[in-house]
């Protein structure tokens, strides 16, 4: 039975709620990383009693401003071939953050104004969210409730764990190729669990849609190695 047909307690109970959940907090907390970086720079130059508020509110302001674009996001996820291009952008995602980043400065500004550090935050979160809007709208698929309970457990660990997962992340860099697979997990789930999918799905066992699932992870490691090593190649040519 599909969570969403549930009532949110009796969805409280069900392993599959969990498990969703889970998959929510990696995801924000591997594809929101900068967030902690951008909150620093926003507010570094707030005095020392006004700097824990500009924190607070512009972690607040953009939590609500997420749950409301991943809401929307997970809407649009079900309506037909929408999912299916959900997981393709998915795939990319996890792509992207499994291949090295050039080291680059944030150009964040800093605010000796309350409000004008929160906005800063906002606004940068915004630009900012769109793979993990994706991400997150995956993982809860279209469950409104999930989605919601999900980013509300995942604030303070995204506020407090995000450094120690950044550094964590530098000790052992099997926990981003992990982060990759399990979005690339989420992104093959979601193409086989497209409307637009059905009439191929129900030709196949009932556990097919873990196979897929599988090969999304497999697509997102594999291409992210040969993208990756191509690229050395060509640093070396340089």
């Amino acid at each position: 039975m599909e969570l969403a047909n549930l009532g949110f307690f009796e969805q409280l109970s069900h392993p599959q709620f969990w498990v969703a959940v889970v998959q929510i907090i990696i995801v924000d907390i591997l594809l929101a990383g900068d967030n902690a970086v951008v909150i620093a720079l926003a507010c570094r130059n707030l005095p020392p009693q006004l700097q824990k508020k500009g924190i607070f509110w512009g972690v607040f302001g953009a939590i609500a401003l997420r749950i409301v674009l991943t809401a929307f996001a997970a809407t649009l996820l079900t309506l037909p071939w929408l999912k299916i291009v959900g997981g393709l952008a998915l795939l990319w995602i996890g792509i992207k953050l499994l291949l090295p980043e050039h080291d680059t400065e944030h150009e964040i500004e800093g605010s000796t104004n309350l409000w004008g550090a929160v906005r800063t935050v906002i606004i940068a979160d915004f630009v900012m969210s769109l793979d993990n809007v994706i991400g997150v709208a995956g993982a809860a698929k279209g469950n409104l409730a999930l989605l919601i309970f999900g980013l509300l457990v995942s604030i303070p660990l995204v506020v407090v764990g995000s450094r120690l997962i950044l550094k964590l992340i530098e000790r052992f860099p099997i926990v981003i190729v992990a982060g990759g697979g399990l979005l690339g997990w989420i992104a093959g789930d979601l193409i086989a669990t497209d409307p637009a999918s059905a009439g191929i799905m129900s030709t196949l066992p009932s556990w097919s849609h873990y196979v897929f699932a599988a090969i999304g992870a497999l697509i997102v490691i594999v291409v992210a190695k040969l993208l990756a090593r191509r690229r050395q190649v060509r640093e070396v040519a340089g």
